[in-house]
């Protein structure tokens, strides 16, 4: 009949629908962040931006591959003070630093990744948890952290040599830059052949080998990449804030990026983005309350846990029937 939709049109039209609610999500997205400044402190927006690509990271590893991590924060802190010693030890400019922190956390995340992905669920996730508070305990000792006092006066410099990052706005662009530029690199991994083996790794480990693919191999690339991203952030933030801390190594860092995952959206593209937002938001307007901020975020991660299953993101696009 003529009025009958063709189902093979059908499906070849829903890529595409989906691809465009993507793109213009990201340009919303985007020009926000672009006007941000106009309404928010810059440094409030760094944060949140460091903390957003961080989460993204991670994302990449738990949704994208079913991996769930208890210890980025090991990836995320010491890039961070990789990242604060290259910058005002070895005088690097902020670029390189920034790079020096990423090839950090990558090499981390390879002895990481190729001793814990030998294990499965519960297992792998506590031995990376083993292993970043053994990272932490020798971050404590380690001569170049400077223990509790951390790395401080960390220069800005000048990006690319004439770019002087002393000044916010400067400094505001340069990790919106670096945001934009990582967040779409996720997105390719997560959009190319690669991303889709990753993916049935996540539905059907077994399939996936019965199919011929390497699975260990595209897990511990996935753990590198996720590891490396993380450092990227962490070093971003330790120019940010001029400052390398144990804050950024210790257990709750690690939770608190679970947190934003969950809240924003598991296994979506802007997911970890608005979860970070919000969790960054949360703690700025809660700080007056001392500890109880915890107290609140749990209370926030119980409830999503069991009236927002999808997380805020995910549900919105459920609601709106696009994929984001």
């Amino acid at each position: 009949m003529a009025d009958v939709a063709d189902p093979k049109a059908t499906h070849e039209a829903t890529p595409a629908l989906r691809s465009q609610s993507e793109v213009i999500a990201f340009v919303v997205m985007a020009v926000a962040l672009v006007i941000a400044p106009a309404f928010a402190y810059p440094v409030f927006l760094m944060k949140a931006l460091c903390f957003a690509l961080f989460a993204c990271a991670f994302n990449l590893l738990i949704g994208y591959v079913g991996l769930l991590s208890f210890g980025h924060a090991l990836f995320f802190g010491w890039a961070s003070y990789v990242g604060a010693h290259a910058a005002k030890v070895w005088g690097l400019p902020p670029e390189l630093a920034i790079v020096s922190g990423a090839a950090a956390a990558g090499a981390l995340g390879l002895i990481v990744g190729a001793l814990a992905i030998r294990r499965q669920g519960i297992y792998f996730a506590m031995i990376t948890l083993a292993l970043a508070q053994m990272m932490f305990f020798f971050a404590v000792q380690a001569p170049f952290t400077h223990g509790e006092d951390g790395i401080q006066a960390v220069p800005r410099g000048k990006l690319l040599g004439f770019i002087d990052l002393a000044d916010q706005t400067n400094m505001y662009f340069t990790v919106l830059v670096i945001f934009l530029g990582c967040f779409l690199l996720i997105y390719r991994i997560i959009n190319s052949p690669f991303g889709e083996v990753l993916k049935a790794i996540r539905e059907n480990e077994p399939r996936a080998i019965s199919l011929g693919y390497k699975t260990e191999r595209y897990k511990l690339v996935a753990f590198v990449l996720s590891a490396t991203f993380a450092g990227v952030a962490g070093a971003t933030k330790a120019l940010v804030f001029q400052l390398a801390s144990l804050t950024d190594v210790d257990w709750p860092m690690s939770g608190e990026v679970i947190l934003m995952t969950l809240v924003g959206g598991l296994g979506t593209l802007f997911g970890p983005v608005a979860g970070a937002f919000f969790v960054v938001t949360l703690e700025n307007y809660l700080t007056t309350i001392g500890q109880w901020v915890f107290v609140v975020q749990g209370a926030i991660f119980v409830g999503c846990v069991l009236l927002l299953r999808r997380g805020i993101i995910g549900e919105l696009a459920r609601a709106l029937r696009i994929k984001l």
